[in-house]
């Protein structure tokens, strides 16, 4: 906590009236909407676009740039400063006294303006409600340090399967990734031209490998990228990355949560696959922006709201849970509260919780964390180029954002939502999850067969599919070609019938009324059937 002169902080208390807030503008619309949908190659590379199309993401207006001519307006007014844009919600990061913000709603172009101090916010309810309508060949490696913490998740099957991240791309926000362009431990994937640049969104650099800038994200980026023969390999040695500073660890503030959303958009047009977010956002150096435990609902902070928007751009948004599980605070921290989000926990070397990782469930009661990794005591690289071990979930989520590059690889076709599925659906605790470990640690060689499985991707349109599972409210079943309903039957952990639905069709059962646990279904029409196990949250 940075200490400041008593003298400016008398200064500071006399002069409340003109204190400089943070604020989130956002606009009624954007320009050449219809042009940029029509052609977009003009806003979204190739790969991007080839991700969207094979995993049936729609191509929609949050992919067109905010209006430049708009930004420069407001960058014009008295008193504002412009410190971040975000395309995904039309709106724009602004500095300035709550007087000179609170003119800009005097702009034509200026839908809603939203303070991180939400106690400025005269009607918070009715912006949230509006914008929400907005095995042939075999790699064999000596892992070394890295032996436990890749083996607990059975990543190295993986590798053995030759699914070592190819072809898939990893976006990395965190707050500096200092010496990634010189270090031996990142050699290979320089060599390979596996890092495919970056960006300061703090400093509004393309230097993000600054030497002076804070080391987390170089030790984090070790965990997936690092290789040092018979000593030490990342989860993903053969992954595409790009590095994209959105912190500022000297200080904490609420603009870091839209320099996030703005990498994220990066991502996203660029054609990322996984994102890591080794960072977690609750407390701010100004109180009034802090967050409260009910705020972790994945739809109030701007950041979350932001990781569930990437979510449904088809990205795999990894989030680590958070290091607050000693602390008063205990819960997840955004992003990893967001629906969206995809949140690891800590365990040690045994797979044990480790008292520091922080709980769940979020405040809407879903699970989280969605899985366990190691960050006791993890296996990293430091910035000097040595070897050594670090606590933290900061760790253990880009441990498995790895190893889940490494299994969409087996099948770039499945969806964001199907890949998390088969991860659940092979952790250690699924059937009876809980606060501290979610649904545990995953058997990604488990997983990995479930997806190569015939039934799981391939027969999708000749068999019932289930999705997503866990299920929140709405029981969805993916059907068979040709079948437009079924009788539907679930059943208890004791074999109870607690829902019959005769003409049960692909609108979905609305299970909200239905107590969390383990249930059985049974799908039957005239042509087939299939039974399920799913979890109720």
């Amino acid at each position: 906590m940075r200490r400041l002169p008593l003298l400016l902080l008398l200064f500071s208390f006399c002069a409340g009236f003109s204190q400089e807030e943070h604020a989130w503008v956002y606009f009624v619309d954007k320009e050449n909407v219809s042009q940029a949908l029509a052609n977009p190659i003009t806003i979204l590379t190739q790969k991007a676009i080839d991700r969207k199309n094979l995993h049936g993401v729609t191509i929609d207006e949050r992919d067109v740039p905010v209006t430049n001519s708009y930004v420069s307006t407001v960058a014009g007014q008295s008193g504002i400063t412009v410190r971040a844009r975000s395309k995904w919600f039309n709106c724009i990061h602004v500095l300035g006294t709550q007087s000179d913000i609170n003119q800009l709603s005097s702009l034509s172009f200026v839908d809603r303006i939203e303070f991180a101090d939400q106690s400025l916010n005269t009607s918070r309810v009715g912006a949230e409600a509006l914008h929400k309508e907005k095995l042939d060949a075999r790699i064999v490696y000596n892992y070394g340090n890295t032996t436990t913490q890749v083996q607990q998740i059975k990543v190295d099957k993986l590798h053995e399967a030759d699914y070592t991240g190819t072809n898939m791309t990893v976006a990395v926000m965190d707050s500096g990734f200092p010496n990634v362009n010189t270090m031996n431990a990142f050699q290979r994937m320089r060599d390979n031209g596996q890092l495919l640049g970056g960006y300061d969104f703090v400093a509004r650099s393309s230097d993000f490998g600054n030497a002076g800038l804070n080391s987390h994200g170089t030790l984090v980026l070790s965990t997936m990228a690092g290789f040092v023969q018979d000593q030490f390999v990342g989860t993903a040695p053969d992954a595409n990355y790009y590095l994209f500073r959105t912190e500022d660890a000297g200080s904490e503030t609420p603009v870091e949560l839209s320099y996030w959303v703005e990498a994220a958009e990066r991502a996203d047009s660029l054609g990322v696959d996984v994102l890591n977010t080794s960072l977690g956002y609750n407390t701010f150096d100004d109180s009034r922006y802090d967050f409260s435990t009910s705020d972790m609902d994945g739809n109030t902070a701007f950041i979350s709201k932001g990781a569930q928007v990437a979510f449904e751009k088809g990205l795999l948004v990894v989030t680590s849970a958070g290091n607050s599980g000693n602390g008063s605070w205990g819960i997840i921290t955004a992003p990893a509260d967001s629906a969206g989000s995809f949140t690891v926990g800590a365990v040690n070397s045994s797979g044990n919780y480790v008292s520091f990782s922080s709980r769940g469930p979020t405040a809407d009661n879903r699970v989280k964390p969605d899985a366990m990794a190691m960050g006791s005591a993890s296996a990293i690289i430091t910035q000097n180029d040595a070897i050594a071990t670090a606590n933290g979930t900061s760790f253990s989520s880009p441990i498995m954002a790895g190893a889940l590059a490494c299994l969409w690889q087996s099948r770039p076709e499945m969806t964001n939502q199907q890949l998390m599925d088969f991860v659940r659906q092979s952790s250690s605790v699924f059937n009876n999850p809980t606060d501290q470990m979610g649904y545990g640690i995953p058997d990604l060689e488990m997983a990995l067969n479930n997806v190569l499985s015939v039934n799981a991707i391939d027969q999708q349109t000749q068999d019932f599919q289930l999705y997503s599972n866990p299920v929140t409210s709405i029981l969805q079943v993916r059907f068979p070609s040709g079948v437009a309903s079924a009788r539907l039957e679930i059943f208890d952990a004791t074999g109870r019938t607690v829902r019959t639905i005769g003409d049960f069709t692909t609108s979905g059962a609305d299970l909200g009324n239905l107590s969390s646990g383990l249930y059985f279904a049974i799908l039957q029409s005239t042509e087939t059937s299939k039974s399920f196990k799913f979890i109720k949250q």
